[in-house]
């Protein structure tokens, strides 16, 4: 892996500070592809972190969204989920906290970034967030969901959507309900967006975090993330060639 530096990136929304991460490799001069994380209901974390570096090692500029706030950082599920609620209850607010990451993984000054190349991704919460900023319209030519929920509150704002859209799904996830599945389909296809959604047998919630161990709910699996990384990174590599 090359040498990924983190910088933090501060910002303020509505009077709000915020903090979020930025991973490069600090020896490229040039400009890369930019990619906007969302992180999974932890936030900004050192797991998410890693997951930033790693990607960012791939030869990518990664800003990992603070979606919380600067002074909110959950240390167990009971507060991840106190902060993620209000956001997932409110799209045009989570949408708006996205927004903005957006604009600063663009607008900062420490990695140099090529605008013409953006997408985004995230994890559980964080994959709901990836495509919820790709459902209003943000200029991201993919938007790539990990064991993330699917609904929204209005489908007609797919027809927003400008990139290719990848979901890549635990078959055996307890938390993301069936039904979300085929609306999602339906979804995407009355808004003719360029749509895959892969579906891992026996892979339930969270199957890329490595602290994952809740048989039956919440596991890790090797194989099946990196099965998954690699679907990201082929698609990442389809959309920005050239």
């Amino acid at each position: 892996m090359s040498q990924i530096t983190v910088r933090s990136v501060a910002y303020q929304i509505d009077g709000q500070s915020h903090e979020s991460r930025l991973a490069f490799d600090a020896d490229h001069k040039g400009p890369r592809p930019g990619l906007l994380m969302a992180p999974n209901w932890m936030g900004v974390s050192a797991g998410a972190e890693e997951i930033a570096k790693s990607v960012a090692s791939k030869g990518y500029v990664v800003l990992i969204a603070d979606l919380y706030g600067q002074s909110i950082r959950p240390r167990s599920g009971d507060e991840a989920g106190a902060a993620m609620m209000p956001l997932k209850n409110d799209r045009a607010l989570l949408r708006k906290r996205m927004q903005a990451a957006f604009e600063q993984l663009q607008g900062q000054g420490e990695a140099a970034v090529d605008t013409s190349k953006l997408a985004t991704f995230g994890f559980c919460f964080g994959g709901c967030c990836a495509l919820e900023l790709a459902r209003a319209g943000a200029p991201v030519k993919a938007a790539v969901s990990f064991h993330g929920s699917l609904d929204t509150p209005n489908v007609t704002d797919a027809k927003n959507i400008k990139g290719s859209v990848l979901v890549l799904h635990g078959a055996a996830d307890p938390l993301v309900p069936k039904e979300q599945l085929p609306a999602f389909e339906a979804e995407m296809n009355a808004a003719g967006v360029d749509w895959q959604l892969l579906s891992y047998g026996g892979a339930v919630h969270s199957f890329t975090d490595p602290h994952a161990n809740v048989p039956g709910t919440m596991m890790y699996d090797v194989k099946t993330a990196a099965r998954a990384f690699m679907s990201m990174h082929n698609l990442l590599d389809e959309v920005f060639k050239g």
